[in-house]
């Protein structure tokens, strides 16, 4: 499967509302639970957008899968139990749409989150996933992302995952050294003479 991948803009706020709306009724209607209530709007997409860089990934200019990338520490993470470093980033919203999951759109676009968040840059990719049935914790763990704790949070059981990226190497640019001057030859017409 060949896809693209692009930072969303405000443009496609209403299509990511649906795609995470749509991907939220598929998840819980799986599981026997009311999707009633996973509703999301084009203006808490937006809301979304002040904080973080929406990525997604296309397929014949289709959006098929999104999520989002921040600075910001979203509310339900406590930052004491992942490895220390200083420029995390944290993925929140990721959703594919049901036609097109258990396809590697999912792992291509963490794939993509990875790159991005290296050239941001970052030091880390942190998130949190339900600890219940509805919950893509194994999905996370196939993609390299390690489970680093088990918190309930307003009654919310969640696990925390992160995936520290390697350092970046900063690659020294090493000047040339300067040619070497050739040494001046004898004109073609002399002929070297014992001393």
């Amino acid at each position: 499967m060949n896809l693209a991948f692009a930072t969303a803009t405000a443009a496609d706020a209403a299509a990511l509302a649906r795609l995470q709306t749509s991907a939220n009724r598929h998840l819980l209607a799986r599981h026997g639970r009311d999707a009633a209530k996973c509703l999301v709007t084009e203006a808490t997409v937006l809301n979304g957008m002040k904080n973080a860089r929406v990525l997604a990934a296309l397929c014949e200019g289709e959006i098929i899968g999104l999520l989002f990338l921040a600075k910001k520490k979203p509310w339900a993470i406590d930052p004491a139990y992942f490895t220390p470093v200083s420029r995390p980033l944290y993925l929140t919203n990721m959703a594919v749409a049901p036609d097109w999951q258990r396809q590697g759109v999912g792992r291509q676009l963490l794939d993509h989150a990875r790159s991005v968040a290296r050239a941001w840059p970052g030091d880390a990719l942190r998130l949190d996933a339900y600890d219940n049935e509805t919950g893509a914790g194994g999905f996370y763990e196939k993609c390299g992302f390690r489970e680093v704790a088990r918190v309930t949070y307003r009654n919310t059981p969640l696990i925390y995952y992160e995936l520290v990226l390697p350092a970046r190497r900063e690659t020294a640019v090493i000047p040339a050294p300067p040619p070497k001057k050739a040494s001046p030859s004898p004109p073609a017409d002399s002929i070297p003479r014992p001393a």
